[in-house]
């Protein structure tokens, strides 16, 4: 593999990162117009960069161990080459002159666990390039266009939150969003409580088709509603006329914009903790998306002492679930849910609080 300095053959022009996140509340509202509650995690994407000093685009990932190259008015391979591209050509549209570039790209982030690797990706390499070519790009605007990026380059029809929460959240508070408007607000945590973070071990294999056909049937939910979307129900009761399972669908979402409400109101950690199991249970029951090793993690994680509440986050079919629980009970909390959950031959590991003994690159990412 190689290294920066090899790559780049000296120190690289620029440095920029961007955090993953972690969705505490709000799932699968997003492209519904409403919602959500992440915040970052500890784990980033580093994306160094400079002046390529040919006609071509040279990326580099020891992530992968993948290097792609492509001519300046060629197209890169799908792949994680493709979610850079996208930001690049969409920072032209913006009638920017990007020169080609040499890019190196290392991460911590476990691809396919939830955490969002492609929006860290992206909005990295969009603080990269308007570090290196000197223009002006507000966060907000540097989410947008990031989403675009993956929609359109990486074909994934994704909703806004993952890259608001990369270009906006930290790890301290939550970041409260709106997403019809783009409002966005920094909101504590539940007052003495800490977050918890374990990946399930298995890889989100069928969240991409399943997250189509779950956008498809809130749109035809919102049709038959005779609303924009299905943030505008303005009574919950009205989603039980539907068929199934549109009737299922809507239901989650308009009851999960309604947890989300609560909790960025302000809310004892008890009853977040409360919130984020009936959104686990909503997204097992109603929307369907997630699966027994999922419920199996959360269960062992309710089980843990000083936790109160555990739900999956992420678009759900595999990836990582997240827990409250009382501030001081992380650590071991987490390892005690995990060796549960681990014991039926799981590949669990924990992924926050980030475990003394693991480094994870965290000091070179």
């Amino acid at each position: 593999m190689l290294t920066t300095d090899t790559f780049f053959g000296g120190a690289p022009e620029v440095n920029a990162s961007a955090p993953g996140r972690v969705n505490l509340l709000g799932e699968h509202t997003d492209y519904n117009d409403g919602f959500m509650l992440p915040a970052a995690t500890p784990q980033r994407t580093l994306v160094a960069m400079s002046r390529s000093g040919d006609d071509h685009f040279h990326f580099y990932s020891p992530t992968f161990d993948a290097t792609v190259t492509f001519a300046r008015d060629g197209s890169a391979p799908q792949g994680y080459g493709s979610y850079i591209e996208g930001c690049i050509r969409l920072v032209q549209a913006e009638g920017i002159e990007v020169p080609p570039l040499r890019i190196y790209v290392e991460t911590n982030l476990p691809v396919g666990s939830g955490l969002s690797s492609s929006a860290a990706l992206e909005v990295a390499t969009l603080r990269a390039l308007r570090s290196l070519l000197g223009f002006e790009l507000d966060d907000v605007r540097l989410a947008q266009i990031a989403q675009r990026a993956e929609i359109e380059y990486a074909h994934v029809n994704c909703g806004i939150m993952d890259q608001m929460a990369s270009s906006l959240a930290d790890q301290e508070t939550m970041l409260f969003i709106d997403a019809r408007s783009l409002e966005h607000r920094l909101v504590p945590l539940p007052p003495d409580a800490e977050v918890i973070v374990i990946d399930s071990g298995v890889a989100r294999k069928l969240a991409a088709s399943k997250y189509n056909e779950r956008r498809a049937e809130c749109e035809e939910a919102a049709r038959k509603l005779g609303v924009p979307a299905l943030r505008d129900v303005t009574d919950p009761g009205s989603v039980e006329s539907l068929p199934s399972p549109l009737r299922e669908r809507a239901r989650h979402v308009v009851q999960e914009n309604l947890r989300v409400l609560e909790a960025a109101g302000g809310v004892s950690a008890e009853r977040f903790g409360e919130l984020m199991d009936a959104s686990h249970f909503s997204l097992r029951d109603d929307y369907e998306v997630s699966i027994p090793e999922l419920d199996e993690l959360c269960a062992a994680l309710r089980a843990a002492p000083g936790v109160l509440g555990a739900r999956l986050t992420g678009a759900g079919f595999g990836g990582a679930c997240v827990a409250l629980c009382r501030a001081g009970q992380a650590q071991e909390a987490a390892a005690i849910a995990l060796a549960a959950y681990n014991k039926h031959g799981r590949q669990g590991r924990i992924l926050v609080p980030v475990p003394t003994d693991r480094k994870d690159n965290n000091e070179s990412v």
